[in-house]
This record gives C-alpha cells, structure tokens and sequence, in this order.
C-alpha cells in the first residue's frame, strides 16, 4: 500500500511540475496586446511545413504568431490540425486566412480545427463583418456551434461556459481589406463589436486602384495613412504584410503596430 501510494504522489508531482514548466501559450495574452497598441509582428508559414521547420523559422526572430493561407495555397482540415498542434507545442497562435469571403459561415468549422484567429479576405461590407463575428464567437456574443475549445486550453479544466467566455475574450478576429470602397469603409468595419484587426490586401487593392484612376488615394501609402487615421480612436489594429526590412521600418514609422513577416525556411 505505501509503495502504491508513493507511486501516486510521485506521478501527481511529475504532472504538476510539467503543468508548472509549460510555456504559457501566447493566445492568453496576444488579444489584449494587439487591443492596447503593442508593436506585434507575426510570421507567414505554409500549412505544409514541417514542424522541425516551423522550429527554424520561429528561431530566427521574437516573433508573436503563425498566420497560414488556404486562400492562396494548398488547404486541407487535416493538414491545418497537423499544422496547429505544431504551432501549439511552440507555444504559438495561429492565424488562418480562409479560402473565400463567402466562407464566414465555415468559420466555427475551421476553428475546430485549431486556429487561434480567422483572417476573412476581400471584406468589403458590414453584412460580410456581422456574419464573421457570428460564426466566429460563442453566445451570447455570437451564434458559434459548440465544438470544445482549443487543445491548449484542455489542461485548465474549465466548464462549456467558462471556455466560451476564455474563447471570447482571447480569440483573435481579422477582416482584410482589398479595395477602396473596403478602404474609406475601414473605420465602420472596425467598429463592428468583435473585430480586432484590419489586414492589407496590396495586390488586389492596387487592380482595384487602376480601376479609379481618379479616386484621391492614389497610391498604396495614401491608403494606409487614410485607415491609420481613422482608427485614430480604435482599439481595432492595422498589420500590414511586409516582406523586406526596409519596408517593415517605413510602416512601423508610418504609426502601423502589427506587421506580418515572410517565414523563408
């Protein structure tokens, strides 16, 4: 019985002293972070990585989350969890951009799956915002169908209610905007209840510039300047993706606080 019971205390201690030594992941404060203005800077990898690449891209930098593409890349559900449970033995969030702006009402699904943050591209009007928070959010602040809360949350041992009140609190909503109707539209997306970040869109935003070639924001900082000063008085951020140093710098000192890097392994 002694040694049955010494055997018990030794394996509760090795759980604890794990539990105790674990990396606090960085969903539980990246929220708030983003929120209060803090310099961010995120990380593109392929959902293809291997982790042992994953591990020298996140070695090169202090970087503060993944973001992953299914819009523009090869997606699959299971390789998406694969990918997550990578990023979580980091300790790091991760971002997906979904394949299209009609997919909102995929978005419960996709976070199921793993991520810390859903990125919605081409976001041009408020119904495409409202859907977004539905599906992202549990109620009572949105409409998302129960499926558990996220792996790394599993060792709190919280209740249906207290983790949908944690997911709530901490996950991470993003709408990209793309074009010059999303661009004068930017402080009335922002102020939907839920959003967190707007991203860039350069590419599409630049056909769709060529196509108003009379419109006064006529270059891609023009753009950035007008939704840096109206979310002047938002807690929603701009991040901008920016793969060379020299531009990073330009952005940071043009006021953006978020900036999404290449991850080249």
């Amino acid at each position: 019985m002694l040694r049955l019971y010494l055997s018990n205390v030794l394996n509760l201690y090795k759980i604890l002293f794990r539990r105790t030594n674990l990396k606090k992941h960085g969903s539980y404060t990246l929220k708030n972070r983003i929120k209060t203005g803090e310099q961010i800077i995120g990380v593109s990898i392929p959902m293809t990585a291997s982790k042992d690449e994953i591990g020298r891209i996140l070695e090169k930098k202090d970087f503060d989350f993944i973001s992953t593409d299914s819009q523009h890349s090869p997606f699959s559900e299971e390789r998406l969890v694969q990918f997550c449970d990578y990023a979580n033995d980091f300790g790091f969030p991760v971002n997906l951009r979904i394949k299209n702006t009609r997919h909102t009402y995929l978005i419960g699904n996709m976070l199921d799956l793993g991520p810390t943050g859903i990125e919605v591209p081409q976001v041009e009007n408020l119904k495409t915002v409202e859907d977004a928070v539905d599906n992202f959010y549990f109620p009572q602040k949105g409409n998302r169908s129960w499926g558990g809360g996220p792996k790394y949350l599993s060792r709190e041992d919280l209740t249906r209610l207290e983790t949908a009140d944690w997911w709530n609190n901490h996950g991470i909503l993003w709408m990209q905007i793309e074009s010059l109707t999303a661009i004068t539209s930017a402080h009335q997306i922002a102020a939907v209840d839920g959003v967190d970040v707007l991203s860039w869109g350069p590419a599409d935003l630049s056909f769709n510039r060529e196509a108003y070639p009379d419109h006064p924001l006529k270059t891609d900082d023009d753009c950035i300047r007008h939704v840096i000063n109206s979310l002047s008085s938002s807690t929603t951020q701009l991040c901008l993706r920016s793969y060379k140093p020299e531009t990073r710098n330009v952005y940071l000192d043009m006021g953006v606080t978020m900036i999404l890097e290449g991850g080249f392994y």
